[in-house]
Parts: C-alpha cells; structure tokens; sequence
C-alpha cells in the first residue's frame, strides 16, 4: 500500500547533538531500534526514550524491528550511564524502556530498578516513567520495579487478543492486563498507562473492546497510534486508519473514563510522555 500522506514524515538534520550524547555512553534508545517516525523530532526537543538491558531481544513479535537473538551479558555499568547521559541531555522527565530479556531470572527487573536509582541520583528533580516488558508475568519482578518509585508504569498491549498469535506470539494478551493490574497493587497511587496499534487487521468493536479491558485494569493513561512496518522483515500494513477514526477513538476512550488519551497515527508510546504525564495529573 502507498504512504498516506498523514503518515508521512519529514527528516530532521539538526538531531545529531543528542546521537553524539547517546554513542558517548554507548547507550541504545528505542527510538532508533524501533525505527520511530518521530525520532527526529523528539532529538531535537532534545529528549530520548533510553533501551536498557542491550539491543537484542529474546522474543521475535511481528510488528519489531528490533533485534532478535541471543542477548549479551547486562553491563552492571549502564544504569549510571543512563543517568548520565540523561543529566547532560538536560532532561525533566526520563523515560526507560528494555529488550525483552527471557533469558534472566527476574526478566531484567532490577536492573531497570538500578537505572530509575541512578537517575533518581544525578536528576533528584525529573519524572521518571518505565515502559516494561510482562516479566513472563513475575510479580516479585514488577514489584523490584515499582519499589523503585517511578512516577508513570507503562506495559503495552499492542493489539486485539485474537491477532496475538499473528503479531505477539509468545506474549499473551491476558497477562499483560495482569501485569497493568498488579502494578496498580503494587502501587496504587502511581499512574499505570498501556497503548496499541491500529492497522494490523482489528475490528472497530475489538479496538473499543480493549480500551474497556484497560481501563479496567485501572490504566488513566492509553495511547493509539498507526502501525508501520519498519522493514520488509516485519507484518505488512492491513490498514492505514484515517485521522478521523483516531479521534473517533480518542473521544470514546475519554467517556470510558481514561483521564488522558494521545491517538493519531503518529501516536507513540513515549513521544511527548511528559506532556502525557502532566496532562494526566493536572487535567
């Protein structure tokens, strides 16, 4: 299918300041393994979504451009290396995502509750907001995270149940609302925010079927964006969702109680998190 023209992005050549900062500590971000459409602009700004935990993921879902393969071993170091970039980049508010890290006891978990330390150390004043992987559903793991004190818990659910063995297969939609629901036992006052993809083949009624799902696992915070396939390796397209439907979308999901809704096809889980996060506390 041809690139509408409301999916397509302009290149920025002024974000190279932020790359440099990012190879200096020999850090990954998502925004670059992930292909992000709005990498560019979110550079600029600057600010970065920060993948700990190495560039390889032990899992292989179908929409990812990230790496699939056999992971390295943790560098005890890149917590402080985080932080660090994350001061001299400046940032308000951090936000630290990760591989998919199976083959670890505790999924990874402490080592993402050792960087949200290590930012808490050198920026006392940021807001920090993780985006995890399910832990394979661990709740000690989630609670070594969340004991950690982030301000924002995100887990996505990507997309509808029945299109999870097509595009997450070995995931499972119901325990990743598990994991939405145990972050807001583990921490019930902490923002809890979860997002999906539109055009991968679900239905009007399946994408209203999972706002009501997160909304009940007690998420304030949902995001809606456009799939697009990064590489040919990747699913194809089955839609591209028109403007109109995200705001159809959006409007449904605010009267099913969500205190912040982002959705448009350019939507991405991190992209202006912090305006997420302030709209959501003081809306």
């Amino acid at each position: 299918m041809r690139l509408p023209e409301w999916v397509k992005v302009k290149n920025s050549i002024g974000d190279q300041d932020t790359k440099q900062i990012l190879r200096s500590y020999g850090l990954s971000t998502v925004c670059e393994e992930a292909r992000c459409p709005n990498k560019g602009e979110c550079f600029l700004k600057p600010t970065a979504t920060f993948m700990i935990l190495g560039s390889s993921c032990t899992r292989n879902c179908g929409f990812c451009s990230v790496e699939s393969s056999a992971p390295k071993p943790v560098e005890d170091d890149e917590p402080e290396r985080v932080a660090r970039a994350a001061k001299e980049m400046g940032l308000k508010y951090v936000v630290i995502t990760s591989v998919t890290r199976d083959d670890l006891k505790d999924g990874g978990a402490l080592h993402f509750a050792k960087t949200v330390n290590a930012v808490r150390r050198h920026l006392p004043d940021a807001k920090v907001e993780v985006l995890t992987p399910d832990f394979r559903g661990d709740y000690n793991a989630l609670k070594t995270v969340l004991d950690s004190t982030p301000d924002v818990y995100n887990h996505n659910v990507e997309t509808a149940p029945r299109l999870y063995p097509y595009v997450r297969p070995q995931a499972d939609y119901a325990a990743s609302l598990n994991v939405l629901s145990n972050a807001k036992t583990i921490a019930p006052d902490i923002t809890t925010k979860s997002g999906m993809m539109l055009g991968l083949g679900e239905t009007f009624n399946e994408v209203v079927s999972v706002l009501k799902d997160i909304k009940g696992v007690g998420c304030g915070v949902v995001t809606i964006g456009q799939y697009l396939r990064p590489s040919k390796k990747n699913l194809p397209v089955a839609e591209y969702v028109r403007p109109e439907m995200f705001s159809v979308y959006k409007e449904i999901a605010l009267d099913i109680g969500f205190r912040y809704v982002a959705s448009s096809p350019l939507v991405r889980s991190s992209m202006n998190a912090e305006g997420m996060y302030n709209n959501s506390v003081n809306g």
